[in-house]
């Protein structure tokens, strides 16, 4: 009735503030809210100035770019003119310092099985990686989608693909056969990384078998790359599957970043399709790097000596000279 309606009183309002210790914000990259706040002025006084200074000093350019912003939304481009490559931007820059052999990522799986990679041994398995797509006909500007459980081999695929000029899908591990079909058939992806299967809250979940229907109708997929994780029994289609393990034997190391430009197609990030077909949207490489590495840095206030924690997260912090830490299926 008129005037008996409830009263629905806010407790969200939250006025306080808490200073940081002086000794921790000396040492942080933004060290006060008068340094906070003049930074703002400047982006927004001018943007392509701010974000061109910030891609010049965070990132390395093959080749330098000539403008920072073209056009208008939504036809703008970033960068024209440069060439980067993000595998290098995450690995290969950090290989003659010190951090070579620092961890790069630190991995427990849900079993408690755990591994460790430096910087070097990181960049040797994206490596060997790059050079097995390669060698199955993966160029740059292919599609490759990945459906597999959350392990390093999911980063390193990531690596691999960026390194070579491969645009990346990933499809997450509970989606059905239908959903990985609609998006492989829409990226038109060559090459699917997944695995014989994964963990999730104490069950296995079977990727391969679900991989197997999906390309049943994808007619692009030609190979199907298979990690062994759960040592389930899988079926193996000869010609198109191959084992992750077997497939890398006496592959080489050596493979260097292809220059990208900046507006080269980076990954596809699908829309979850409930409300209608799943829509790719294409993230690019120079203004995406740029951004996820600003923000990592400034948001997270990440430093050499920090290990940046994700559970059942990946991420590129791994470029931001952090140490990156997942914990995954």
């Amino acid at each position: 009735m008129a005037g008996d309606e409830p009263v629905i009183e806010s407790v969200l309002r939250e006025h306080r503030t808490f200073a940081p210790p002086a000794a921790f914000a000396r040492a942080a990259h933004i060290p006060s809210m008068e340094a906070y706040r003049a930074l703002c002025a400047e982006a927004e006084a001018d943007p392509a100035a701010f974000w061109g200074r910030i891609a010049r000093e965070n990132l390395d350019w093959f080749q330098p770019f000539e403008r920072v912003l073209e056009g208008e939304v939504p036809t703008t481009k970033w960068f024209s003119g440069g060439q980067l490559n993000v595998s290098h931007n995450c690995l290969d820059r950090h290989l003659g310092t010190w951090r070579r052999n620092k961890a790069a990522l630190i991995w427990e799986g849900e079993p408690g099985d755990q591994r460790v990679l430096t910087y070097h041994e990181l960049h040797r398995e994206v490596c060997r990686v790059s050079n097995l797509m390669k060698s199955l006909g993966i160029e740059k500007g292919d599609r490759v989608g990945l459906y597999m459980p959350l392990v390093p081999e999911l980063a390193i695929a990531m690596l691999a693909c960026t390194r070579i000029g491969a645009t990346h899908s990933i499809i997450f591990g509970g989606f059905s056969a239908d959903a990985i079909r609609d998006r492989m058939n829409d990226a038109g992806a060559k090459l699917i990384f997944t695995a014989d299967g994964g963990y999730r809250r104490g069950a296995t979940v079977a990727l391969k078998k679900t991989v197997d229907a999906a390309v049943e109708n994808c007619p692009s997929v030609r190979h199907v790359v298979v990690l062994r994780r759960t040592g389930e029994p899988v079926e193996m289609q000869a010609g198109r599957d191959l084992w992750w393990h077997e497939a890398l034997a006496g592959v080489s190391a050596d493979c260097p970043a292809e220059a990208l430009d900046a507006e080269h197609p980076l990954f596809i990030l699908y829309t979850s399709g409930t409300t209608g077909k799943p829509k790719g949207v294409v993230h690019t490489t120079g203004g995406y790097l740029t951004h996820v590495t600003w923000t990592s840095k400034i948001v997270f206030d990440l430093k050499d000596t920090d290990t940046y924690w994700c559970t059942a997260d990946i991420g590129w912090e791994v470029g931001a000279g952090a140490i990156w830490t997942t914990c995954g299926a």
